[in-house]
């Protein structure tokens, strides 16, 4: 019960996890080609890393203080994230409909394009649900704005005792990043919501754009090896 507990009342989350997904995510966007990438290669991941330090220096280790300047820094790198990449996203369609662009480096970037659309999405979501990071610590649950999802833990209270004891009514349970990264990793794989439903409408249209986002990435690759194979039968 202490871990779950922890989520609540202990010395709020982690600064790391989000962290390390920002940098991953734009490391993967400074390695895309050229014909992928928006205005000069680094421009997007130097602001990207801006942000974020900004944000580090405000809370260097844990999540326990917010401004209003750091909250919009927060939103800020993440729509910049997600925007870029769908920008990105839109380049490669047309990328792919080049004969000559090689089917390997298509591929390649098309995975750097949904995995950054996996982090993009999962920041958002983190920074919108019940006010964000420092919000869900800080506040009493009656004071949290609505949610805008919902976990199997903020229902599954009545169950059999070794799982109710870890709900968020019994323990406190508050989800943290890599949770919101689950719910965007399954939604860019199922192309739909799996355990966590959006309950609110900004959170439907983010999970439907991720989802049509990931989708498109998905045909882009396989309409291209289809093309391949039947230009390969034709020779």
């Amino acid at each position: 019960m202490g871990g779950t507990q922890g989520r609540r009342t202990g010395e709020g989350e982690h600064r790391l996890p989000p962290a390390v997904a920002v940098g991953a995510a734009g490391l993967l966007y400074a390695l895309l080609p050229s014909s992928l990438v928006v205005g000069p290669r680094y421009v997007v991941p130097a602001v990207e890393a801006a942000l974020l330090v900004a944000l580090v220096v405000t809370n260097p280790v844990r999540l326990v203080r917010e401004t209003r300047w750091s909250r919009w820094a927060a939103m800020a790198l993440a729509v910049v994230m997600v925007v870029t990449n769908l920008v990105s996203l839109g380049l490669l369609v047309g990328e792919a409909s080049r004969e000559s662009t090689p089917g390997s480096s298509l591929l390649v970037a098309a995975l750097q394009v949904w995995a950054t659309n996996v982090v993009g999405f999962a920041l958002l979501y983190w920074e919108l649900d019940r006010g964000g990071p420092v919000s869900r610590r800080e506040r009493p649950r009656s004071q949290l704005p609505a949610a805008d999802f919902r976990f199997s833990q903020d229902e599954d209270d009545d169950t059999v005792d070794e799982v109710s004891r870890g709900s968020s009514r019994h323990a406190g349970w508050v989800p943290v990043f890599v949770d919101y990264l689950y719910v965007s990793l399954t939604n860019s794989s199922a192309f739909s919501p799996t355990d966590t439903m959006p309950l609110t409408s900004r959170a439907k249209v983010l999970m439907g754009t991720e989802a049509s986002a990931a989708l498109l990435t998905s045909l882009v690759v396989v309409a291209r090896a289809v093309g391949g194979l039947a230009g390969g039968s034709g020779g």
